[in-house]
């Protein structure tokens, strides 16, 4: 078959994405190109041969070595030349591999198989080993670079955000942990559903009217088949393999990539000119603009999120794979199809989204402005709910809004909320009084300090850190 050039593909995950993630896209096109497909299929081919020749007794090591090679070195090429005859993909395999395996072996190929025993199991087969070799890796990778940060930054201050708007403090690291903890439990899920993608060898309707005319045990013969290629059957099969095994592992995929997109959104949103907390690694021959040098766009975080938003929709077609009418239709062959891409498109996003990670620069002293500024320029602070609930644990039962006219004091005359607390000496020293009650050190230089108020953010990002980085391994 003649190479293209590959700017003369359709798909940007064919030129663009496969250069700048060129090796996330070599190692998928090992698991789920075209030439993987058909690799698969002859394997589950051959895998039928054994699971045939072990019911007989016939099956040696060196049958099983010409087998495996037979179907590693299928040529694509030849079945897509045998499907212009045929006009039917699996047909067109068995033909070629009839000529390929031994004269006394041919009669086996396919033998009582029907094309979605070999389709739906070798898609199983795929989706395995491209999550198990590729996407968890980098999903890992991603994670425990995430976990880096958490431990790292478990004490730098940050000011929290709700709403668009300041609320109390944090630590960045704390803020990292989130995602630490999100995309933790998604990956592990992952890992789970795709240990558990089931395989088929049960006919045309899955009632194993073929293999009954074979074997006693048509059930022993499907799991002979499905453990060549490390699979269990599925519990129970029409002509298709139950949709739901690999359907709940591509949603789990998609609420990990909703995970990434929403850690790329915060990203990039820490690295706007005004608020400057991180930034993304810039080469020295980077360029932000064309028209503008001295632009330092947070572009890979965008690029994550782009991503994200073309490949997130096609959930709703894994969706309407769901359904077949009666035993099969052909409604899922084109559609189906394009999973690849989904897995492609998703893992190159993990990819990018690590590569932003690793190369992530907190601002330490950025964190530091925007905390001690926060409440804007008459610095009304975000000291206001410990001191609103230090209040209320003396007894004020309106605390919150004596704390609230204070805060209107300090917008109004410009201080501090700190200087404006201290303008109400009863309000003041029961609050003082309270801190002490808790072991606080320093209680009158408490609300001079706002990064002291970060409840249990340090705690939290360290274990999780810890947590998910073991997990990880």
């Amino acid at each position: 078959m003649e190479n293209r050039n590959i700017f003369l593909n359709i798909s940007p995950l064919d030129h663009r994405y496969s250069l700048s993630e060129s090796g996330v896209f070599e190692s998928l096109s090992r698991c789920i190109s075209e030439q993987a497909a058909v690799i698969s299929c002859a394997r589950a081919e051959v895998a039928l041969v054994k699971a045939h020749l072990s019911v007989r007794g016939l099956l040696d090591g060196e049958k099983e070595k010409l087998l495996d090679r037979i179907a590693a070195e299928i040529d694509p090429a030849e079945v897509y030349a045998e499907e212009e005859k045929t006009k039917h993909n699996i047909r067109a395999l068995v033909n070629v591999l009839k000529q390929k395996v031994p004269e006394d072996i041919a009669p086996l190929v396919h033998l009582g198989a029907t094309s979605v025993d070999i389709l739906d199991t070798a898609l199983s087969v795929r989706m395995k080993e491209a999550m198990k070799n590729v996407v968890i890796p980098e999903l890992k990778a991603l994670e425990l670079a995430l976990c880096q940060i958490a431990s790292r930054d478990a004490e730098t201050p940050q000011v929290g955000r709700t709403h668009g708007q300041h609320a109390v403090p944090i630590t960045f690291g704390f803020a990292i942990s989130e995602y630490v903890s999100r995309l933790g439990k998604s990956i592990l899920e992952i890992e789970r559903l795709s240990d558990g993608l089931k395989g088929k060898l049960a006919g045309p309707v899955g009632a194993y009217n073929g293999p009954s005319m074979i074997v006693r045990d048509p059930e022993d013969l499907e799991k002979r088949y499905l453990s060549y290629l490390s699979l269990e059957p599925s519990e129970h099969s029409t002509q298709l393999v139950e949709p739901e095994y690999l359907l709940r592992l591509l949603l789990e995929c998609n609420v990990a990539f909703g995970i990434i997109a929403n850690l790329a959104d915060d990203l990039r949103n820490l690295q706007r000119s005004e608020v400057g907390e991180v930034f993304e690694y810039f080469s020295s021959t980077q360029v932000g603009s064309s028209t503008m040098p001295q632009k330092r766009n947070p572009w890979n975080s965008e690029h994550v999120k782009s991503l994200w938003k073309a490949m997130c929709p096609r959930v709703i077609t894994f969706y309407m794979d769901q359904i077949s009418e009666h035993q099969r239709d052909l409604t899922n062959s084109a559609s189906q199809r394009f999973i690849a891409d989904y897995v492609t498109g998703f893992t190159m996003a993990v990819a990018r989204m690590r590569s932003v990670v690793t190369g992530l620069h907190p601002d330490k002293e950025g964190m530091a402005r925007n905390l001690e500024n926060a409440g804007g320029k008459v610095k009304v602070g975000v000291l206001a709910e410990p001191a609103y609930i230090l209040l209320a644990e003396t007894g004020i039962s309106d605390a919150h809004e004596v704390i609230r006219k204070i805060t209107l004091d300090a917008e109004e005359n410009k201080i501090t909320f700190f200087e404006a607390l201290k303008k109400q000496p009863e309000v003041f020293s029961r609050i003082i009084s309270q801190l002490k009650k808790l072991n606080v050190e320093d209680p009158e230089g408490f609300f001079a300090h706002p990064e002291r108020y970060r409840g249990l953010a340090v705690k939290k990002a360290r274990e999780l850190a810890e947590k998910y980085s073991s997990l990880m391994k």
